[in-house]
């Protein structure tokens, strides 16, 4: 339970609440399209809900979105799935991306960083260049719109030229990261049949190189729709037999031309976790992210042209999208290629310093590794820029909080985040004018409407619940690849209430307004009908300063019992002994509910997780049920896949 009134962590002064673009949205929308001069955030949210259409039609006019035909309404139809945005407008993601390189030619679009913490920029009018010239290369390879373009490329400036350029073209763009193995890649991308493919000869990641050459040359037998590789030498080979060069595609001075697409036309394909089965080809559109993202970076990160936007991210994440829209709003948006704790673990501190980030994007597991590791970014490091540290991935636990309050600074505005790839976006999360509470999220976004529900489909508050979206958001999915019949699409999300999208998140939404999310509500604790998220037993054993990752299933027996065990990865050094037993017990009965004390403590190789860094609950849990590994898991997805055996293992002992 949330308790009453408790005190905020962090309030806005009156003087930063004046200054936030939402602010002056409000007033602006008010005195144009009816919406609440009063009420603050809480009073605005209310009306983007209800007022769907006019609050979308006012977020275009705000940001001066160019269409370059009209629409004829703003949704043409409701229905989830299904719902239509803005039929009859034209327009293209990319012409909107560089846009801000006609008033700050010569002012650095990207800041690039590597392991040797050293940023190289590429100002605006270098990457419109690059763009145009890399663009007019695709069009005379024969990429028309609504062909899919690949790439198999890390975080560097290349992948976000290759991504404007397909985008200009009406071409959908589709990205892995070069950590990914061949399988895992064939997985999503033969799932497209993409008609170019850009690739590195390998990365370098913790100080060494990676060679992936071999791996790309599997990727061209794989993928026989390919008309064209383009090698990009980030290690210094040397062109393979057949490849173009990169740098003779994007060498010339040429104006981009953008295709004007009609709103709807699919942008790019991003790929859920996909732990069992083949990865959810999700495709989302132009004008959906376009929106949706002018929204979320404009008025929740309340970033503009004097921002510096760092998110920690690879190409095989949404962040990374998100990160890329960034340019939307004219801010230099940070690309960081390496490892997240190379050469220490405060790295990722250093390059927020060195690159004068405004907003720093991270996951809740590295703020806790810093916690864990004793790292002072306040005391280490010029921060003074730095407005705001966002955290993804999975819930920041309140030692989270209090560790970025205490350790970065006391006026630090701290945004945990929670949405997901399946809209890239957030659902909850950030807002400038709001206090920040330990351990919630601050409010639901605009335009989403968010709720809590429970298992009969009735919104609760200060109550555990699904996570539920009622009304349409413009970055939902306009189709899964590959699913003719929707069928797949709506299982995902519209099958458990008719018409309302189900995430699959085990959240409150309190009486104050802010959210709480505790885990993925199909791998929760259901004890004797009292619900868990795992994510609040994590937070709390992970306290203790041998455990360096855990996992817990709760499994219904056949015999009607319930077997919860706790699997713990310990740090180095640490052993497994009755006086560690005794205080992971006491830790969970003191702090969260003697009836979720696990029934077994059982010590680990390590914790398994998806690609992404999402520990895997459901398919340890079906291993753990008898199902076999090839059909509990998709092995593509996993980070070690190794790992899954001891669970295997356990499995057929208990049998």
């Amino acid at each position: 339970m949330t308790p009453a009134n408790p005190t905020p962590l962090w309030q806005p002064d009156a003087d930063r609440i004046a200054r936030a673009q939402i602010t002056r949205f409000q007033a602006w929308a008010a005195e144009r399209h009816g919406a609440p001069a009063e009420g603050g955030y809480a009073a605005l949210h209310r009306w983007s809900v209800d007022e769907l259409d006019t609050f979308w039609k006012a977020v275009t006019e705000w940001f001066d979105v160019r269409f370059s035909t009209p629409y004829t309404r703003v949704l043409g139809d409701r229905s989830m799935p299904g719902a239509q945005w803005f039929p009859g407008a034209t327009l293209n993601y990319a012409e909107h991306a560089l846009r801000a390189s006609a008033a700050r030619p010569d002012e650095p679009a990207l800041l690039a960083v590597d392991e040797t913490h050293e940023p190289r920029p590429v100002t605006w009018a270098e990457l419109r260049r690059q763009v145009g010239s890399l663009a007019a290369e695709l069009r005379a390879l024969g990429v028309r719109p609504g062909d899919r373009v690949s790439a198999y490329v890390p975080n560097i400036p290349q992948a976000v030229v290759a991504l404007l350029a397909t985008t200009a073209v009406g071409g959908v763009w589709t990205s892995c990261a070069p950590d990914f193995g061949a399988r895992s890649v064939l997985d999503r991308f033969q799932q497209v049949e993409p008609v170019v493919l850009f690739t590195v000869d390998g990365y370098r990641y913790g100080g060494k190189e990676h060679d992936r050459r071999e791996i790309v040359a599997e990727l061209r037998r794989e993928l026989p729709t390919l008309r064209a590789v383009v090698h990009i030498p980030l290690l210094g080979t040397d062109t393979p037999e057949g490849a173009l060069e990169w740098s003779d595609l994007t060498s010339a001075d040429t104006e981009p031309v953008f295709e004007q697409v009609p709103f709807d036309h699919p942008l790019w394909v991003l790929y859920s976790s996909g732990t069992t089965g083949l990865p959810k080809a999700i495709v989302q559109s132009q004008g959906g992210i376009l929106i949706e993202h002018l929204k979320q970076i404009g008025l929740h990160c309340d970033l503009g042209p004097e921002d510096r936007f760092f998110w920690y991210t690879s190409t095989g994440w949404m962040m990374w999208n998100f990160l890329v829209s960034g340019l939307l709003t004219g801010t230099t948006i940070v690309l960081y290629d390496g490892s997240p704790g190379h050469p220490d673990t405060g790295a990722q501190w250093r390059i927020a310093e060195r690159t004068g980030a405004t907003l720093f994007g991270t996951s809740a597991a590295y703020v806790m590794a810093c916690r864990k590791a004793g790292v002072r970014p306040g005391r280490d490091h010029d921060l003074t820029r730095v407005r705001c540290v966002a955290t993804t991935g999975s819930p920041l636990p309140p030692d989270g909080f209090s560790w970025l309050h205490d350790e970065v600074r006391d006026d630090l505005w701290i945004a945990s985040v929670s949405g997901g790839t399946d809209v890239c976006s957030c659902f909850a999360g950030a807002v400038p004018t709001l206090p920040v509470y330990i351990g919630e999220l601050q409010a639901p976004c605009l335009g989403t409407d968010l709720q809590s529900w429970d298992a009969s489909g009735r919104p609760v508050v200060d109550e555990v619940g699904e996570l539920v979206v009622t009304n349409p958001m413009p970055s939902m999915p306009i189709r899964f690849w590959n699913d003719p019949d929707g069928s797949r699409y709506h299982d995902s999300y519209f099958d458990m209430y008719p018409g309302v999208w189900r995430h699959g998140d085990w959240i409150t939404v309190t009486s104050r307004g802010s959210v709480v999310i505790h885990g993925r509500s199909d791998s929760t604790l259901n004890r004797q009908g009292v619900r868990m998220g795992s994510a609040d037993i994590y937070e709390a054993v992970e306290r203790l300063p041998e455990i360096k990752e855990s996992l817990v299933i709760g499994i219904e027996q056949p015999d009607g019992g319930y077997w919860m065990p706790l699997f713990v990865h310990l740090a180095p050094g640490a052993a497994l002994d009755e006086d560690l037993v005794h205080r992971i017990k006491r830790t969970i009965r003191e702090q969260l509910s003697p009836r979720h004390l696990p029934d077994e403590i059982i010590e680990v190789p390590g914790i398994p997780h998806t690609l992404t860094g999402k520990r895997i609950e459901v398919p340890v849990k079906r291993l753990l049920q008898g199902t076999p590994l090839e059909k509990a898991v998709n092995p593509g997805s996993i980070d070690d896949l190794d790992l899954l055996h001891f669970y295997e293992d356990l499995a057929r002992k208990r049998a």
